[in-house]
Order: C-alpha cells, then structure tokens, then sequence
C-alpha cells in the first residue's frame, strides 16, 4: 500500500509554477524542480509521474487561479462590462515580476505548444475555458443592454483574448504599467462602441 502524499501539494505546485515561468518548460531541469519544491526525485515522481506531468498540474493550477481571478472580477462588478474592465484592469495593474513574466499559458503555447500535444490541448483548453466565461459574460452584458445588439460576444471574447496574449507579450518586453492601462483602455472601448 501507497503512503499518502506528505508534503503541501498547493506550495509545491506554487514553487513550480514559478520555476517553470522563471525558466520556461524546455530549460527548466529536474534538479531545479527538486530544488524549488523540496521534494526528493522519487516523491516528486510519484506525485506527478514526470516533468511533464508535473508541468500539466502546474499549467491547471496557474489557469484555474486566472479563471478565479475573472469569476470575481465579475461577480464583484455592479455590471458584465465593469466586470471584464475590472479583470482587465487588474492585468494591467501587474507590476514587476508577474508583467515582466508575461502568462504562463501564452509562454507556453509559444514554448512548446507545437512540439508537445499533451501540453498543447492543456493550454487550449484552459485559453478556451477563459474565452467562454468572457463570452458569457458579454452575452450576458448583451442581455442586459450593456453591448450593441449586433455585436458578436463569441468575436470580441477572441478579441479580448487577442488583448490578453498581447498585453502578456507587451508586459514581458518591459511595458510600464502606464502604457499597460492605456492598451486596455483603448481596446476596451470596443466594448463600447
């Protein structure tokens, strides 16, 4: 029989998530993993099988927090729209490493998104899971008359990602969080319009 996990499988997922951001998939080691989540390659094996396997928990981990950080964006606002402003607000309020970091999602489709399907349709469905909750979102908003009858919430939910990969892209290249905010404004008044 198995002995259960005795190490904090949140901590050890936090503690990889910022080694494999840091490093990125291909460059980041086994040592340094062992290193950063202090588990031994044997329990770091069990737990999660491989590197990959334990980059597929850290990429559900890093999207299921985004995803979080959206739902109560939304469910704070007095409004869809204010929602999806306050969401992306907050993106383009990241300052230091996190703006510098660019998305781990977005890092990784462009890492490894090709050569590893396994990680791929990770990210793909995670990227998908955010677009659907900003189209409904905006459907919603549609609903309540917020957004123009013969807007398409399903075209600018694929906008607003576009604007997610962006911004991550822009904020890794050294962005302030000044030129991060107009950005967003400009590409929120689409919403408006």
């Amino acid at each position: 029989m198995a002995r259960p996990a005795s190490f904090d499988r949140e901590q050890v997922l936090e503690r990889a998530t910022a080694t494999f951001w840091d490093h990125g998939y291909c460059a980041t080691s086994i040592s340094q993993l062992v290193d950063a989540t202090r588990l031994q390659p044997g329990s770091l094996y069990a737990a999660f099988e491989s590197k990959q396997g334990l980059f597929l928990a850290v990429l559900d981990h890093y999207a299921g927090r985004t995803l979080q950080r959206l739902e109560r964006q939304l469910a704070r606002a007095t409004d869809p729209l204010r929602g999806v402003d306050a969401f992306f607000a907050e993106l383009a309020g990241q300052g230091g490493d996190a703006r510098r970091r660019g998305c781990l999602l977005v890092n990784s489709a462009l890492e490894v998104g090709r050569s590893d399907p396994a990680i791929q349709a990770h990210v793909s469905h995670h990227l998908a899971a955010i677009e659907q909750r900003l189209c409904a979102a905006l459907e919603r908003a549609q609903t309540d008359g917020l957004l123009a009858a013969d807007a398409s919430p399903a075209v600018l939910a694929k906008f607003l990602m576009t604007t997610i990969w962006g911004l991550r892209v822009l904020g890794s290249t050294g962005a302030d969080a000044r030129t991060m905010k107009q950005v967003v404004a400009q590409a929120l008044r689409v919403l408006r319009d």
